[in-house]
């Protein structure tokens, strides 16, 4: 913009000269100059004022448009936006069974803290502190509540009824925080599986949820993730399964004496554990500490037996090595192998169970009577490098992929250079160890007709079949031999009547991490069993640490007799629950004799 001069020198000298008074220029030109700005002041208050009309005709047509459609539509019940404390609480998803039954899901409760500034009276407050809670400590709680601190916590989780007593207290030092605590109904079961939750992030408004051990870790980002609308983790268990599960081997551990238990159930087609049991057990609403440095961890109650009892699994393994030389063509199970001593390999004497000599037998029969000489033979024809490759295959050198978190720490032990004297203890369960889960696995390739199939803990609607181990022959010719040593070998205890179950027991020495070598009295006692024998569907592990059973004059170790019994009472308990009904033979009717009066 020109600005133009009050007082032009062009019109003031002139105006000067000729005697004029200059003043009336310089008042003439502020006049104009005024009335300029008055002429812009009145335009952009113009244009103002058509902006703000523009601006509320829209507003009104809006809202007159937003009345209309709320006139025309349908009333509906207004939703309250939850805040960001409730949404921490409830991000965890449920678990639940096979059947949609809970597993695991979340509880309302309460935090308690206190600000001992505010407390009336400290030493009643501890008092009455201590008798509603017996593990808190009176010296300790006393002397945060006489210091300095403004806040302290006292107890992260409370009950309702614990809630009510500490309020009962009256003191207004004592105060209360939103909670929701993660909750497994069903107490001990199904604990190692599940394995526990602890709080993560947390202020006295809300607590961030999180998994520590079991599916609860292994899948902690899909349990707290929102994207999935809180839907359950759905686990192939089936709680009805389990529970028999527990019990029976809870029993039967008390039974045979023995230190600890396991067993696995699982469908030899899907891969789905319906049941994983792991004595002694714990309960993940209150789970105990781990154990310290200095403590052996296969002592915890938190020790997977399952995925991390990584044990020389004996006989068990036996019907491997048939299998295969049976596969590879080297044999049938009508071939006789001479099982007779002596028998040395690698400077070593290769010898039986109680030094018997069970002469030639067929290798259907090697593995009834389970000669260790006789399988170390075939291993011996199958050869170092096709043994090994044929385990490999099996999965026994890998931890399993078995979807919890300590799975993946249960690495099988075998020898860094696989000699021929190897191959030979290894045919017979010595000198590799695995889980129960590998042999879970090993046996359903059995049962499946030669196919691998990973163990998992998620429900399948269909079958898993992974990549072909044996042949449909020889996995059939070791369903029939496994048979045979349910109704004529060492697991004559397994037998159940309507059911029928094959197996293989399998004992082996435990041990002494301490002094080396093994124990002389102490054993890992496994009976692995398929049912039904002539169309299996589910392979059942069990395996006992440290059974003896003390019926009889001399205590009873092995498997035929610990182990079987144990999955022979399982089996009649959850094949009912399965679906499978009992194969009922008619019974025999009397001789009819014919005489001349017929």
């Amino acid at each position: 913009m020109i600005r133009t001069p009050l007082r032009p020198l062009a019109r003031i000298l002139p105006a000067r000269a000729r005697g004029e008074n200059t003043d009336s220029i310089e008042n003439e030109n502020i006049r104009a100059r005024h009335a300029e700005m008055q002429d812009r002041a009145r335009q952009r208050a113009e244009s103002r004022l058509l902006v703000m009309g523009v601006v509320f005709l829209c507003a009104y047509m809006t809202v007159g448009v937003r009345m209309g459609m709320l006139a025309t539509s349908d009333a509906s019940e207004p939703v309250a936006s939850v805040g960001a404390a409730t949404a921490i609480a409830n991000q965890r998803a449920d678990i639940v069974d096979r059947h949609g039954r809970i597993l695991a899901t979340n509880f309302e409760t309460h935090s308690l803290y206190s600000n001992p500034q505010l407390l009336i009276d400290p030493e009643r407050a501890a008092a009455e502190l201590v008798a509603i809670f017996p593990d808190l400590d009176h010296e300790q709680l006393l002397r945060k509540f006489t210091g300095k601190l403004k806040f302290t916590w006292i107890k992260k989780k409370i009950s309702p009824e614990q809630k009510q007593a500490v309020h009962d207290i009256g003191d207004p030092g004592l105060l209360f925080g939103p909670r929701e605590m993660r909750l497994y109904p069903n107490g001990t079961l199904a604990a190692h599986i599940l394995g526990g939750a602890s709080f993560g992030k947390e202020d006295v408004d809300a607590a961030e949820v999180i998994g520590v051990a079991g599916v609860e870790r292994q899948f902690d980002g899909y349990l707290r993730d929102p994207a999935h609308g809180n839907a359950p983790l759905t686990l192939s268990l089936d709680l009805t399964v389990q529970a028999a599960a527990e019990r029976v081997l809870s029993g039967g551990m008390r039974i045979m004496n023995a230190k600890g238990a396991a067993s696995i159930l699982m469908d030899v087609y899907t891969g789905e554990i319906l049941s994983a049991v792991s004595l002694p057990t714990f309960d993940p609403n209150n789970r105990p500490p781990a154990p310290k440095k200095n403590e052996e961890a296969s002592e915890s109650p938190l020790f997977n037996r399952t995925v991390l009892g990584v044990y020389e699994l004996g006989s068990t393994f036996k019907i491997f090595t048939a299998a295969q030389a049976i596969d590879l063509g080297l044999v049938n199970a009508e071939t006789i192998v001479d099982t007779s001593p002596p028998m040395r390999v690698g400077g070593r004497t290769i010898g039986e169970f109680r030094n018997k000599n069970y002469g030639k037998l067929s290798v259907s029969d090697l593995i009834v009577q389970s000669s260790n000489r006789g399988t170390g033979r075939l291993a011996l024809q199958i050869g170092v490098q096709r043994h090994k490759a044929f385990l490999e295959a099996l999965g026994m050198f890998d931890p399993t992929p078995f979807e919890v978190v300590e799975a993946q720490l249960g690495q099988p032990l075998y020898p860094k250079r696989w000699t021929d004297l190897s191959s030979v203890t290894i045919s017979y369960g010595h000198g590799l160890s695995t889980t129960p889960m590998h042999l879970a696995a090993g046996y359903a390739a059995i049962a499946n007709g030669g196919h691998y199939v990973s163990p998992t803990i998620l429900k399948k609607d269909t079958p898993q079949l992974g990549p072909r181990v044996m042949s449909p022959g020889a996995a059939h010719a070791a369903r029939r031999m496994l048979r045979a040593v349910v109704t004529s070998g060492t697991a004559s205890m397994a037998d159940v009547p309507g059911y029928a179950v094959g197996g293989k027991t399998g004992t082996a020495d435990k041990p002494d991490k301490l002094r080396g070598g093994y124990y002389e009295d102490k054993v890992i006692s496994t009976f692995a069993a398929l049912f039904p024998a002539h169309d299996p569907r589910y392979v059942l592990i069990v395996t006992l640490d440290e059974p003896s059973e003390n019926s009889g004059s001399q205590p009873r170790r092995t498997a035929g007799w610990t182990a079987a019994p144990i999955a022979s009472e399982m089996i009649g308990r959850v094949a009912p629950l399965l679906g499978l009904r009992p194969s009922v033979e008619p019974a025999r009717l009397p001789a009819i004799t014919l005489t001349a009066n017929n």
